[in-house]
């Protein structure tokens, strides 16, 4: 009863999703394309005893990408088949695995649309990364005998209270699942406080400290510094949203103060906005250079707007240190392991859910410090950039956490090997 109340509140919530996929077009064509996929149309790409790998954007495709080489390796024989939400995600999919892994878009949690997903996939071994909780698609899972798992899970205290009204239909979802490999202890507590039988709940730790770092990073970072002018101090403010712009230009205007040549890298999170936000940093009198435009910006630049996907990771080994966005608003915190990888001091807000153990990991080990406001936010650039020492004594910290997390991977894979195993052999079983 629970699930059918649920699935006719999505059914009178299409339209809506779909005005909201319109909206999003706009903005960004690529909400545009292979929109039927959302609803589970699509050719039947022949796979049989796939592996499928859930991740909705860029962030949970850049930690599940370890996982899915691992999975390729350990499985050979079988395709991997990977759905993203958004057209960053299936982007990033693209560009990291090519035509090594199947790719469409996850359809809406509408029962007829997940059937036809099912259908024409036919996944042999379900695998969701960190937060995803879809009633109808679990429980097709759990009807056809598919393991699910549950990796790199995490899950907020606020996420955990938004939950409380649906809690009993959650619970009913969870009972599909065959494990919960949770980032941390904190994440592991709250899946059982969400209904996840305990027994099915373990700590894998975070895939995301598992990442390889691109090679030749750093030799990139150099040459754009080169460019830009070696001596000169340069921040980055990575995957910003809408509010935390004007905070990182008012922080940028009290560096420039003092440091007249400070070059500030702005990463705004999504596509749609990097026109807006090239616009805002103009309309306030910076000297603006573009990636799009030209990525030697000259040496008169102040603010240069990354407006394109997937060059972050050069841009943080060109910057002196990062301050990771989506921390200043209650957004929750993007991804700090990406600078802390390549021994760059870190700088966040007090919105840090998203990655709570690891930014407190990351504060602990000195690494990291957090600001309020954007203020505090200019104050702590501008001694970071006028104290050389200071910044590499971060960086060296932030790298020391960066590699004492590391094994996610192993350990997820393990699991995954036994419960694969364990479900293969029931398989076997059934058709003698």
């Amino acid at each position: 009863m629970l699930r059918f109340l649920y699935t006719i509140a999505i059914y009178l919530a299409t339209p809506i999703i779909v005005w909201r996929l319109f909206t999003r077009g706009v903005r960004y064509r690529g909400y545009f394309s292979r929109w039927r996929e959302r609803f589970g149309h699509f050719p039947d790409p022949g796979l049989h005893d796939s592996i499928w790998v859930h991740a909705v954007s860029v962030g949970e495709v850049n930690a599940a990408l370890p996982l899915i080489q691992a999975l390729r390796r350990r499985y050979p024989r079988s395709p991997v088949m990977v759905t993203t939400v958004t057209p960053t995600g299936s982007e990033r999919v693209r560009a990291q695995l090519g035509r090594d892994v199947f790719h469409m878009y996850l359809p809406y949690d509408l029962p007829r649309a997940v059937r036809r997903f099912f259908d024409r996939t036919r996944p042999a071994l379900a695998l969701i990364m960190e937060t995803e909780i879809w009633p109808n698609l679990f429980h097709v899972c759990g009807e056809r005998g598919i393991p699910l798992v549950i990796a790199n899970a995490r899950l907020s205290e606020r996420s955990l209270r938004a939950y409380a009204p649906i809690r009993p239909l959650v619970k009913q979802a969870l009972g599909n699942v065959s494990h919960v490999a949770a980032q941390s202890h904190a994440d592991a507590r709250r899946y059982r406080a969400l209904g996840a039988d305990p027994e099915r709940v373990s700590v894998a730790g975070n895939l995301k400290f598992d990442m390889p770092i691109p090679q030749g990073v750093g030799e990139r970072g150099a040459a754009l510094r080169r460019n830009w002018g070696e001596q000169r101090p340069v921040w980055i403010a990575a995957s910003t949203h809408e509010g935390e712009e004007l905070p990182v230009f008012e922080a940028h205007l009290s560096v420039l103060a003092r440091l007249p040549d400070a070059l500030l890298l702005i990463a705004p999170r999504h596509p749609e906005r990097f026109r807006s936000v090239e616009h805002s940093a103009r309309n306030l009198g910076f000297s603006v250079a573009t990636h799009s435009g030209s990525e030697v910006p000259d040496r008169g630049c102040q603010c240069f707007v990354i407006d394109a996907m997937g060059a972050m990771m050069r841009h943080y080994a060109a910057s002196d240190l990062a301050f990771v966005a989506g921390s200043l608003v209650p957004i929750g915190g993007h991804n700090v392991l990406e600078p802390a990888s390549l021994a760059k001091p870190v700088l966040v807000g007090p919105y840090t859910f998203n990655f709570e153990e690891i930014t407190a990991s990351l504060i602990e080990g000195g690494g990291a410090r957090r600001v309020e406001s954007a203020r505090e936010l200019g104050a702590a650039v501008l001694e970071l950039l006028r104290d050389a020492q200071l910044r590499q004594r971060m960086g060296m910290a932030a790298r020391v956490v960066f590699a004492r997390e590391r094994g996610a991977v192993r350990r997820t894979m393990v699991l995954i090997e036994r419960i694969y195993a364990r479900s293969n052999e029931a398989r076997m079983r059934h058709t003698r």
